[in-house]
């Protein structure tokens, strides 16, 4: 008898509702993303390894290794989270809430920094900064007989207003949302009272937007302390080291325990930043209002002030998007940086070998490396979009219908875990795990299977994300009919929940291919010349002088992405009909 209990739970344990399904996803997302992480732990953790912890944080080396890069990747994450909330919140204020003209277009263009690579406004800045301090080209500025100072060319500061102007439409977004939430009674009735403007912008609208405030600092900090390839491009040329860029030279010199220690620890300061944030969010008492009324929108009128605030959202967005785009497409056709503007030439796009050009590199079109880095990158994001549509939808669908459970939050979890993970410490992740044999598998490194996996593992959150936006498209009824009529998990997706929500799926297939073409900081570690990507080689290029060859292959990235965004907003929209109210 004493055994009894036990039994019982045990058959309530194997006859648990999806319990296979469960076990199924929960296995595969353990392997693809949690799997990789502890790797990454164990292998510092190794009695041949173990120095490498003392090597980084406690010896003489530890300065150059970890404390000094350690300080400036805080200096970028506190001062980029602090720029993007600054402008993002004041583009926001204007957009939601104020009478500014041409609302709609500034907050259009609001939203497509985030689309450009910072890559990309990288090598734009270089193309019209870059003086001449660590030879080579140099930029436009200096071209006109301009004496540009090396602050400004080169280090902490470029690295700052580059990733700003990334990150700050991250903000806008989330501000904006939490914005559009103010209920335009309390803000009337304050106004009838005799507030100022002032008092109700601090006692009504900021508590009210404050956790928006809060996530969107904490996620533009995220991104500015994994970001790579701002440091490598802007501060890498005088040694402005972060601890992606020495995560990178790390692993890039065979020294793999250090940089494991270096990634795990970035990891850590990733996390804990979110988690505070989160925390800070969570511990905030919460307001409701409840009227009679339905929301009305309630604007404030700026008077005068109408158009030289328009005049300086317009200018903030158009120096973020178009300037960019238009430097690099010049710098594509321009003998060099110092003459943009003067003696294009297709050479770059359509060009033969010509030994007095570009040390004989072909154009673009012709170029047989970059015409093989085009096909690899793109079948790399249709193949990921493909994978990772399909186990987001698996993934949306398990705790969608069996949402209680131990295996449930586990999975929940677990799908979410790359956001906490930078790009590059992820990619240094999947080199410990799969870039030596296992058992009878070969080691993945160099192969386009491992550019796969892990870029199906880093986008599982966006993914999932996804696929719970489909599921929600699809009546949970008609599920659960053709479940009692038989028909099993696999039949249920494949004739019920893919046809009704395709343009959903197709949507957030080309979101995920746009993100992982224009990807480096995760690929840059697994990048080998036999699987070649465009972004990588367009880093590549930039770094070894070739600007004209980089900004070409990013024009090429941008052409390609923009149009798959504008693609994915279609559908969305088509499938979304409420978002165009």
């Amino acid at each position: 008898m004493a055994g009894t209990p036990s039994l019982a739970s045990s058959s309530r344990f194997a006859s648990s509702p999806g319990l296979a399904l469960k076990i199924g996803v929960l296995a595969v997302i353990g392997l693809l993303i949690a799997g990789p992480l502890l790797r990454i732990l164990f292998e510092t953790l190794m009695p041949d390894a173990i120095a490498a912890w003392s090597d980084v944080v406690a010896s003489p080396l530890s300065r150059n290794l970890l404390w000094v890069p350690l300080r400036n990747t805080l200096i970028l994450g506190f001062g980029v989270a602090a720029g993007c909330v600054l402008i993002g919140g004041f583009l926001a204020w204007l957009v939601v809430m104020t009478d500014v003209p041409f609302r709609r277009t500034i907050g259009l263009l609001a939203t497509l920094p985030f689309m450009i690579p910072s890559f990309a406004t990288a090598l734009a800045w270089g193309s019209l900064f870059r003086n001449g301090r660590v030879g080579g080209q140099t930029g436009f500025l200096e071209g006109l007989g301009l004496s540009i100072p090396d602050w400004l060319s080169w280090g902490m500061v470029p690295t700052l207003i580059v990733l700003i102007a990334h990150y700050y439409s991250l903000a806008f977004t989330v501000i904006a949302a939490a914005l559009a939430t103010v209920n335009s009674d309390i803000v009337e009735a304050a106004q009838m009272s005799g507030a100022r403007r002032g008092r109700i912008f601090l006692g009504i609208i900021l508590p009210v937007s404050m956790p928006a405030i809060v996530s969107a600092a904490s996620l533009t900090f995220a991104g500015a302390v994994s970001n790579f390839a701002a440091p490598a491009l802007l501060g890498l040329p005088v040694r402005m080291q972060t601890m992606a860029t020495r995560l990178f030279g790390m692993i890039e010199i065979g020294q793999t325990a250090r940089g494991y220690v270096i990634a795990i620890l970035l990891i850590a300061v990733s996390a804990f930043f979110l988690w505070f944030g989160n925390k800070v969010i969570s511990g905030r008492r919460s307001f409701a209002t409840i009227t009679g009324k339905g929301g009305r929108t309630k604007r404030f009128e700026l008077g005068g002030a109408r158009y030289p605030l328009f005049a300086a959202a317009a200018l903030i967005c158009l120096v973020t998007t178009v300037v960019p785009i238009v430097i690099l497409i010049a710098s594509s056709l321009a003998p060099s940086s110092s003459a943009l503007f003067s003696d294009w030439t297709l050479h770059y796009w359509t060009g033969a070998s010509t030994p007095s050009i570009a040390q004989g590199q072909a154009g673009v079109f012709y170029n047989p490396f970059i015409v093989s880095a085009t096909t690899t990158t793109v079948a790399l994001g249709l193949t990921v979009a493909v994978a990772g549509s399909i186990l987001g939808l698996m993934v949306a669908f398990t705790l969608a219908t069996h949402r209680t459970g131990m295996l449930s939050a586990a999975i929940n979890q677990i799908s979410f875990l790359p956001l906490l993970v930078p790009g590059i410490a992820f990619g240094a992740a999947y080199i410990a795990l799969f870039g030596a044999p296992i058992g009878p598998f070969p080691a993945l490194y160099g192969s386009f299977t491992l550019l796969v996996i892990a870029g199906t593992a880093y986008l599982v959150p966006f993914s999932v994300q996804t696929g719970r936006a489909v599921i929600q498209q699809v009546s949970g009824d008609l599920d659960e009919s053709a479940r009692l009529t038989g028909a099993g998990f696999l039949r249920r997706m494949g004739a019920i929940t893919v046809p009704l929500a395709s343009r959903g799926l197709a949507a957030g297939a080309l979101i995920i291919f746009v993100k992982i073409m224009r990807d480096l900081s995760l690929v840059v570690l697994l990048f080998t010349p036999t699987t070649p990507v465009l972004s990588v080689l367009a880093y590549r290029y930039a770094s070894e002088g070739f600007t004209q060859f980089a900004n070409a292959i990013t024009v090429v990235i941008l052409v390609v992405s923009i149009a798959a965004t504008l693609l994915a907003n279609r559908l969305q929209a088509k499938s979304q009909p409420w978002l165009k109210n």
